[in-house]
């Protein structure tokens, strides 16, 4: 059980001082007692009530069906001898957070069973008393029949959202460690190997610099020019990596598509709304690689881009009028579109091909996963 409660239970849908007042009507009830000695019991069992229903919700186990045992017995008491039938609505609420589904249907059909017998006799024992407060019993009666289920499923409902806040965060890492792994990839494809050609080309420059200084010297620009090449490389990196932007992405497809002479259409609206900047950096790196594939593969005249949104989810459809795709799986590893899916899976999305007429690819996201702190930093 949780322990941070304290008496006055929380997130019930009554007011804090409503509360306030069944805690204090027992002492009511209990003063209006005939002799001194009754006084004296009715006090001790509140305070022994409040006592073990605080100490209840530290408990564990079976002292959990002990606690509840003796604030059932103290809670008949109250009812039958001094008309206070209140304690029945504390016992509900805490009933209602037990998360054990077996323990939480005993416990609430002994509660009710008890609770009904209890206001049933109470009304010929204590006809007078259960007569002025009788609207007040029956709410107390509904009370204890629909808390413990509201406050059962209310529980549940956090646990869940609970359950899928931290599904979120772990995709949110899982992405974030993709990014990285990719990242160490395309530097170890992009430096690795020039890095080593130029280690190489250094010793020959070295050993050729006295015996055939013009071939040494052919080194060295060699050099030259691979280290340029990989700084040229390296800057592309590092303006992949923060971020492209949709609106961005489409004036570049349609300098690339207008250089190619495939005639443009673009249908919908590039102002997105509620997706992260991760996600948007995702589309636009597989629109990219969809244009490409267009342009290199497609032998197309014209190129149709739609953006549809959804409440739901982000439908962006890249379609040509071209050759379409003869062999889908070949497709899939040759043009870069596994790539593609790797990608989208890690928001959840989805990429679809239909070649029935050109090609069409239909990039579909669902609005499901959440910027993090650590992603816009």
């Amino acid at each position: 059980m949780q322990s941070w409660y304290h008496i006055i239970p929380r997130n019930t849908g009554l007011s804090s001082y409503a509360w306030i007042i069944f805690c204090i009507l027992p002492f009511y009830f209990i003063f209006h007692s005939s002799t001194t000695t009754e006084i004296i019991i009715g006090i001790a069992m509140i305070l022994l009530f409040f006592a073990t229903y605080r100490l209840s919700f530290l408990s564990e186990g079976w002292t959990v069906y002990l606690s509840v045992s003796i604030e059932m017995t103290i809670s008949i008491v109250m009812t039958l001898f001094f008309g206070y039938v209140y304690f029945s609505l504390f016992l509900a609420f805490y009933i209602g957070n037990i998360q054990n589904k077996a323990g939480f249907i005993t416990l609430y059909v002994v509660h009710l069973v008890t609770t009904i017998t209890a206001v049933s006799i109470g009304l010929f024992i204590q006809s007078e008393a259960f007569l002025m407060q009788i609207p007040f019993i029956i709410i107390s009666v509904i009370g204890v029949i629909l808390l413990p289920f509201n406050m059962y499923n209310r529980n549940k409902h956090e646990k869940l959202e609970g359950q899928l806040k931290d599904a979120n965060k772990r995709i949110s890492q899982l992405v974030v460690m993709e990014e990285r792994q990719r990242i160490a990839r395309d530097l170890h494809d992009t430096l690795g190997q020039k890095l080593s050609l130029i280690g190489l080309k250094s010793d020959l420059a070295g050993k050729l610099i006295t015996l055939n200084p013009d071939s040494a010297k052919t080194e060295v620009n060699d050099i030259h020019q691979t280290a340029r090449t990989a700084l040229k490389e390296v800057r592309e990196m590092v303006s992949d990596m923060r971020g492209a932007k949709l609106e961005d992405e489409i004036i570049r497809v349609e300098q690339i598509l207008n250089a190619a002479q495939i005639d443009f259409n673009l249908e919908g609206d590039l102002t997105l709304k509620n997706v992260p900047l991760l996600v948007e950096n995702v589309l636009s790196m597989s629109l990219k690689e969809s244009v490409t594939n267009v342009v290199k593969h497609s032998k197309a005249t014209f190129c149709e881009i739609v953006v549809k949104q959804f409440p739901n989810e982000l439908l962006i459809t890249v379609r040509d009028n071209g050759v379409g795709v003869s062999n889908e799986n070949n497709s899939y590893k040759g043009n870069g579109l596994q790539g593609m899916r790797e990608r989208l899976e890690f928001v959840n999305g989805r990429l679809d091909l239909d070649s029935s007429d050109g090609t069409t690819l239909t990039i579909q996201v669902p609005h499901v996963i959440k910027q993090t702190k650590e992603e816009s930093l």
